[in-house]
């Protein structure tokens, strides 16, 4: 697409406008000045990375705190995360600050830096205004790359390091790094600003690059049961008590355990949403007796959900929506997280605010139930059930696994989801995460033997769990991950679906089914390679592809 026909442009979700691109304002609510920031700061990140790959060659050392900059930067934008023009820009002068600094120790250490891109060496604008006309000009439609295919390989591996650095921002707040993660995050980007990489040689970056976002995950799953313990199965109720009320969305465990810690003994229910679900599951969240339940679904359906919640809320990491009328004054953000016009809590995380708000509420005004769903399954507890989950699979008592998993949203074609979970035979397991299960989460599946057949692992930063789980049995039953009664059906809506699945490959898991649309990045005759090696395939309908899955195993 011409960069010059259109206000913005912005293709990185699977909702994004006609299947192809954001070209005059975002799905998501992004504005073409926000997305120009945006376009810059990965720009910048570019820049600084060339110079820190350079410092490190010649044994300069660069902080952790520099390159977890580069973490936070590319974690604003992802998609819902940070709408604000001011900390975009707080955060490219940041980059060309870092940028500068390096730049200047390699020169004062006599080291010849030889001819440096332009995005090592532009002059940042000292205005907002001039900053956004920079980011039409270093646009994420690349005018120099001529080349289509290596043009989609380059945003593809854009996006998985977008995911990548999702996970390990949550992961380095639990204090849990690792520095070739850092490494492949700078090589990723310093190596988009070259033109002489062959399409191979981008198919086994973007490889590389599932195989670290593998490291993040694992790191984050170190992090959160090094702090939390390890899921176990837990009933959580789908109701509400009476009282004062605060609600959590977004993914962030560490923002709960500080709003729980910093509301006991205040008489507020504190109930999740989204993503945080999996939270009730964790020992040491679990103690605190005013986490009450779990309020709602996934985040597309935000504006009525939080419309209807009569207590004060908090939003932490991704996946907010522009705030309605209707609950602007008592929503708040924190960590990475912004929309203009809406408080955001710092970094000291004083929650105070949200729990004055909370108390000046009316709350629920009596107690509702609303059903139950089980939660905690992450791979300690399945492993834990292994053995008699291998059992049932020889006595044939169980004959197929489905991962029904990934993202949710509001674009029409997701009840192919639900319906798919609720077509699958009584004698097969559904394992899910993300999401995206909250087409189905309350589902009464049964059991088979005592063994749930609707099995919930956890956020779609557990997906870590899912790979364990998978590559036991495989050990377990003395085979190949492709070679289980195993089937993989996806749901994507940004990038850290898109970092998952460059893992899955990584992995050479193949025959994965994946919808609702095929990423408007991909051009055919990448997803044509991506056919060829893994036999990645659309969704169709649900009865089709359970019928063809069957047949195969």
């Amino acid at each position: 697409m011409n960069a010059q026909n259109c206000q913005m442009f912005c293709g990185q979700c699977e909702q994004t406008a006609k299947g192809t691109g954001c070209t005059i304002m975002g799905v998501c609510g992004k504005n073409p000045d926000v997305a120009a920031l945006q376009d810059l700061l990965i720009y910048s990140l570019k820049g600084l990375s060339h110079l820190v790959i350079s410092a490190q060659k010649n044994g300069i050392k660069v902080s952790n705190s520099e390159l977890l900059l580069i973490v936070e930067s590319l974690f604003a934008t992802v998609t819902n995360v940070d709408f604000s023009q001011e900390n975009i820009a707080v955060l490219i002068g940041k980059i060309c600050e870092t940028r500068d600094e390096i730049k200047t120790k390699i020169q004062a250490s006599n080291i010849k830096l030889g001819d440096l891109p332009e995005a090592s060496t532009f002059i940042l604008s000292g205005s907002i205004n001039d900053m956004i006309e920079q980011g039409h000009i270093y646009s994420i439609l690349d005018k120099a790359e001529v080349n289509h295919d290596i043009q989609s390989l380059k945003n593809t591996l854009l996006y998985g390091i977008k995911g990548i650095a999702a996970y390990i921002d949550h992961a380095s707040i639990l204090g849990k790094e690792d520095s070739a993660v850092y490494t492949f995050l700078t090589k990723a980007l310093a190596n988009m600003l070259r033109y002489d990489l062959s399409i191979d040689e981008w198919l086994a970056l973007i490889m590389e690059c599932g195989k670290i976002n593998l490291r993040a995950m694992e790191l984050l799953d170190q992090a959160h049961t090094s702090h939390y313990g390890n899921p176990i199965p837990t009933v959580v109720g789908l109701g509400a008590k009476k009282g004062k009320a605060i609600l959590i969305s977004g993914h962030d465990l560490r923002d709960l355990e500080l709003l729980l810690k910093q509301t006991e003994g205040k008489d507020i229910e504190i109930y999740t949403h989204g993503e945080m679900l999996p939270a009730h599951g964790y020992p040491e969240l679990k103690k605190y007796k005013h986490l009450c339940g779990h309020y709602g679904t996934a985040w597309q359906n935000q504006y009525k959900e939080f419309s209807a919640f009569p207590g004060s809320i908090l939003m932490t990491t991704n996946c907010i929506q522009k705030p309605a009328d209707s609950y602007k004054e008592r929503i708040f953000t924190t960590g990475l997280v912004e929309w203009p016009g809406i408080e955001h809590i710092d970094n000291n995380k004083d929650f105070s605010k949200i729990i004055n708000k909370a108390q000046s509420l009316p709350g629920f005004m009596a107690d509702t139930t609303n059903g139950t769903v089980m939660v905690g399954f992450a791979h300690n507890a399945v492993l834990g059930i292994a053995g008699k989950i291998i059992d049932l699979v020889k006595q044939g008592k169980i004959k197929h696994f489905f991962l029904v998993a990934g993202c949710d949203g509001a674009k029409p074609g997701r009840n192919y989801y639900t319906e798919f979970v609720e077509q699958v035979p009584n004698n097969c397991i559904v394992l899910t995460l993300a999401c995206g299960k909250f087409r189905f989460f309350d589902k009464q599946l049964g059991d088979i033997e005592g063994i749930p057949r609707l099995i919930d692992i956890g956020q779609c930063n557990d997906a870590y769990s899912a790979i364990q789980i998978a590559v036991a049995l495989a050990s377990a039953f003395n085979c190949e991950v492709n070679e289980l009664p195993l089937s993989l059906v996806l749901s994507w809506y940004e990038q850290k679906a898109v970092a998952i699945l460059l893992t899955l490959l990584s992995l050479g898991i193949k025959n994965i089914r994946l919808g609702p649309s095929l990423p408007a990045f991909i051009t055919p005759n990448v997803l044509n390679i991506l056919i060829e090696k893994f036999n990645i395939q659309p969704i169709t309908t649900p009865g089709n592809d359970l019928a063809a899955i069957l047949q195969e195993k």
